[in-house]
């Protein structure tokens, strides 16, 4: 698994490892019982504290994407089936609330905003993932 991780970015650490992650499934970059470093080997690679590491692997644990053993480390799960929960299209509509805002203020045009939306959406059909 490759990470490119911008330390001077505004966005945390944690949620640039986070998102690639699981960026990284849906466009088939890691395949479904892929092990992940460990929080160690991780940490170390990248060059930031393992408790950072172990922060995201825990959320990726509660939201489903990975699973955790004890002897064999973390992997992405199996068994992949995260669903859309309502809990989820609620987050997804708080974030796009604030997304759209910025777009507007910024003086994209619906059209401009939807066309980002289908194509990077497109992108995931056409490479795989899950």
């Amino acid at each position: 698994m490759f990470l490119q991780i911008q330390f001077e970015s505004e966005i945390p650490i944690y949620q640039q490892i986070k998102n690639q992650v699981i960026r990284g499934i849906a466009i088939g970059e890691l395949q479904l019982g892929e092990d992940l470093p460990s929080v160690r080997q991780l940490a170390s690679d990248i060059g930031i504290n393992f408790h950072t590491v172990n922060k995201v692997y825990n959320q990726l644990k509660q939201e489903g994407w990975v699973v955790i053993h004890r002897k064999s480390g973390v992997m992405i799960n199996p068994d992949l089936n995260v669903g859309k929960t309502q809990e989820y299209i609620e987050s997804l509509d708080d974030l796009l609330k604030i997304t759209t805002a910025e777009a507007f203020l910024r003086g994209l045009s619906k059209e401009e905003f939807i066309a980002l939306i289908d194509k990077n959406y497109d992108s995931y059909n056409s490479k795989g993932g899950k």
